[in-house]
């Protein structure tokens, strides 16, 4: 009987591949290195930042390693735009807790009310804020907690040394983000850069393929295009993190960051102009359709429709100024193009928007790949979009009534770690309160981590320490810990993770003088274990408002403020607006809710449009009334309003682009009220 072939030796089987072990521990050590490489860096930045804490004799050096631990990011953009915004909130927490207990230096109570207000404060604006600037807010709110703490101490009373304690802490967290900066940069490239060229790079050929292949099947042969525009939408929105990680790699990409924003704002006007011109072609009959389709594809650079043809995103990042200026060629021409009918206008010039939204997407590209003749856009002074007031609400009423429960825990039960608790229950309320559903998951496993970290800081303290006398052996011991908690964090990408390796240090709590007391390092260990799961409490008690939810509130509150802009009240910046907005939908918000937040983009964008067409030729009260319909949530009553508007510019007889143009427009409006009728009516009186 042969023997079996999985089971053959032999230079034979070695040379014809029979042995598939070596070949996947190969495979898995490969896919590992990165991982382990961030666990040493990691270890390398929190041994850099214990030592010269060590060195400067700081009372609490844990502060810096700990710090070291949270700055070191996977991604470099991240640790380093983490690092630069932990160097603002920092000082803020020290100026606010400095000037809290001036305010309340004999009482206690009102002193850790105001604290629980700040808390709460910093947990708003956190909410509001989106990336590392909320990071900076959340860190503002939990960091003058940890000061506050350290002051009270085991009896509650204020010994008065909060200017002294802000310095250290400030001083501590300074020399870990530093610490981790200098190991980050000497040992990591970065690639964030890199790989937002690529996908935006991507969506702008994708996008111009689909909307050029639009046009081109203008007719009986056109497709559903709604699925594809509304994927692109989802894709457009999941930038926003990759640019945040970019902008902390480049200081160019920092220093022209509103190039960048333009670029993603004109993805989705690429988008909306694209979706007019599909849901316009729908309507119209398939000879009219395909003659009015080719007389803007005639306008249309040449270049730019056969790109499509070669779907390697290289081509658009091969040379981006050179596409910039032919999309700029084209929007000339598109504007500037002689039509006879409204519907002609309409279609050149939503492919005039859409290619000046490709223009800027182009713009954004060519600063991406460094390239030196880019044309920067000028003014704009920075706008603060609040999509929601309510779910920032939540968080800091939750962030206030964590605060002062666990401080009310405290002087109940006079623990002598009591203080700390409070710190470490408003850490993760307030780190995570921005996370909207995710924030239970995410500080359930924090609580899973400090629990994990805690028992091994235990080993390592008490059955590793004690025989060590040198720095060096030292920072052997606890890479024991960093290093593979380290490549774990990497390889899931879970932010617990990373707070497991991070919060290790405070734990053991490393001074020059080492001290072995079990019931010192139990109490901080149940401190912090303590303070995670009630923060992993509150998130229960009061949980977020559900994506459900807030998707319902977004699509309200954008058509609340259609309406009022139909009443005519003015918005400096409606396209922003609504990006923010439609940026802001959960993930778990379905296709069509975000195609009707575009829409009403689309819809707003046409009113003011509108608005000064009308008055030109004497109509604004006939446009006023119809708007007054739309204002109203009665759609078809608006249609037939503006269809006597249209008939009133028709009747004046002038072939002026603006009449034309102002035609439509009205096209444009009808087109969407009646796609999306049940949305623009909800809540209409009956």
């Amino acid at each position: 009987m042969s023997q079996p072939r999985l089971w053959r030796s032999g230079p034979s089987a070695r040379l014809s591949g029979q042995w598939p072990f070596p070949r996947q521990l190969t495979s898995a050590l490969r896919s590992a290195t990165p991982a382990l490489l961030y666990g040493l860096r990691l270890w390398i930045a929190v041994c850099l930042a214990l030592y010269i804490a060590f060195w400067l004799e700081l009372d609490s050096p844990s502060w810096a390693g700990a710090t070291a631990g949270i700055v070191c990011q996977p991604s470099l953009g991240a640790s380093l735009r983490k690092g630069w915004f932990r160097m603002v909130g920092t000082p803020t927490a020290g100026v606010a807790i400095v000037v809290l207990t001036a305010w309340f230096p004999q009482d206690r109570a009102l002193f850790l009310v105001s604290l629980a207000l700040w808390g709460a404060g910093c947990t708003f604006v956190s909410t509001i804020l989106r990336n590392f600037a909320a990071y900076a807010a959340a860190l503002s709110g939990y960091t003058a907690v940890i000061i506050a703490s350290d002051q009270l101490g085991a009896t509650g009373g204020l010994n008065g040394e909060a200017f002294t304690l802000a310095i250290n802490r400030v001083s501590e967290i300074g020399i870990g983000i530093v610490s981790a900066g200098i190991v980050l940069a000497g040992t990591d490239l970065g690639d964030a850069r890199r790989q937002l060229t690529t996908l935006f790079a991507g969506l702008a050929a994708g996008i111009m393929a689909k909307f050029t292949a639009t046009l081109q099947a203008a007719g009986s042969e056109q497709t559903d295009t709604q699925p594809i525009r509304r994927d692109f939408i989802r894709r457009v929105i999941a930038l926003d993190p990759i640019i945040d990680q970019a902008i902390g790699e480049s200081s160019q990409v920092r220093y022209h960051s509103r190039v960048v924003q333009k670029a993603v704002n004109g993805l989705f006007a690429a988008l909306s102009g694209w979706r007019a011109i599909a849901n316009h072609l729908v309507q119209l009959p398939d000879d009219q359709a395909r003659a009015e389709a080719a007389t803007v594809l005639q306008c249309l650079p040449p270049r730019l429709i056969s790109l499509p043809d070669q779907p390697d995103p290289a081509a658009w990042t091969a040379d981006p100024i050179g596409l910039h200026r032919i999309c700029e060629a084209g929007v000339h021409r598109l504007i500037a193009l002689e039509v006879e009918t409204p519907s002609q206008r309409l279609l050149a010039d939503k492919a005039a928007e859409g290619l000046a939204g490709m223009a800027h997407a182009l713009n954004g590209l060519a600063l991406l790949v460094a390239e030196p003749a880019r044309p920067v856009p000028r003014g704009g002074a920075f706008r603060l979009h609040v999509t929601d007031w309510l779910p920032a609400l939540v968080n800091a009423g939750r962030t206030f009534v964590t605060i002062l429960a666990a401080a009310l825990f405290w002087i109940v039960t006079a623990w002598p770690s009591g203080a700390g608790a409070i710190a470490w229950a408003a850490i993760p309320t307030i780190l995570f309160a921005p996370r909207a559903d995710q924030a239970y998951a995410t500080a359930r496993g924090f609580l899973a981590a400090a629990f994990i970290a805690a028992v091994f800081a235990a080993v390592i303290k008490f059955a590793v320490l004690p025989n060590l006398e040198t720095f060096a052996a030292f920072s052997l011991a606890i890479g024991l810990w960093l290093v593979p908690a380290g490549a774990v964090a990497y390889q899931w990408r879970k932010a617990a993770l990373t707070y497991m390796a991070a919060y290790f240090v405070p734990v053991i709590a490393p001074v020059n003088q080492m001290s072995y007391d079990t019931v010192a390092f139990y109490n901080t260990a149940m401190a912090i274990v303590c303070g995670a799961g009630a923060a992993a409490l509150s998130f229960r008690l009061i949980p977020p408002l559900s994506p459900a939810f807030r998707t319902r509130r977004l699509l309200a509150l954008t058509l609340r403020d259609l309406r009022r802009l139909a009443m005519g009240r003015t918005f400096t910046d409606w396209a922003g607006h609504i990006d923010v907005r439609l940026s802001a939908m959960p993930a778990q918000a379905i296709p069509l809710q975000r195609a009707q937040v575009l829409a009403v983009l689309s819809l707003g964008t046409e009113i003011i449009r509108l608005r000064p067409v009308a008055r030109r030729f004497g109509l604004g009260p006939d446009l006023e009334d119809a708007l007054a319909a739309v204002a109203e949530g009665r759609s078809a009553i608006a249609i037939a309003r503006l269809k006597r508007l249209d008939a009133a510019l028709a009747r004046l007889g002038t072939t002026e682009t603006a009449a034309l143009r102002g035609r439509g427009s009205i096209l444009i409006v009808s087109e969407v009220l009646t796609q999306h009728a049940s949305y623009f009516d909800a809540g209409a009186p009956a």
